[in-house]
């Protein structure tokens, strides 16, 4: 017998693949080169680079197709489908999240470290403060954390009025992420 939230299922899932889309656009939009080639190693730009492979990765990492086989007739195999679906879904808006919170940090790094070198190159008179620029970026990035994307995005689509009772735990999206890695 099927419970009836099929509809809810299909819409949730649809939310999510937008959500999806969007960060998929502001991933792929992010600089990966810097204009002066001289700064090509430096961590901000490895990160933003490390990104975009990353944005690519999750992009191009295939679905996993395999569902049960269900015995309730349409309605239920149905359900099923959406679940898994809703799982792929989830786990790459998931992913998507952190890349796109990383790309930020990394973007913010290429503010401040403008603003130190005024148009100039690294010299000593400004290490210290590049040091600092590269360790805020290192603080940064380590504040973005699997929970803190999953209770973030929760949060925020809960705020939505967003339906979210079959929403997968952390630990589902975590064996999600861990069954793709490259």
């Amino acid at each position: 017998m099927s419970d009836g939230l099929n509809e809810y299922r299909t819409a949730r899932v649809a939310e999510i693949l937008s959500d999806f889309r969007t960060l998929q656009y502001y991933i792929a939009a992010a600089p990966v080169n810097p204009d002066d080639m001289e700064d090509y190693y430096t961590e901000g730009w490895a990160a933003l680079r490390q990104c975009a492979l990353d944005g690519q990765h999750i992009l191009n990492c295939a679905a996993d197709i395999t569902v049960p086989r269900s015995s309730g007739g349409p309605d239920e195999q149905a359900k099923a489908e959406l679940k898994q679906v809703h799982l792929d879904a989830y786990a790459r808006r998931h992913e998507g999240q952190k890349i796109y919170l990383r790309q930020a940090a990394a973007q913010r790094w290429i503010e401040w470290r403008a603003q130190i070198l005024m148009g100039g190159r690294p010299h000593s008179g400004n290490q210290a403060q590049l040091r600092a620029c590269d360790q805020q970026l290192r603080a940064e990035l380590a504040t973005i954390t699997d929970e803190s994307i999953h209770a973030e995005l929760l949060a925020s689509d809960i705020s939505m009025g967003r339906w979210t009772s079959e929403d997968p735990s952390l630990r589902a999206v975590q064996r999600w992420v861990r069954s793709r890695r490259r």
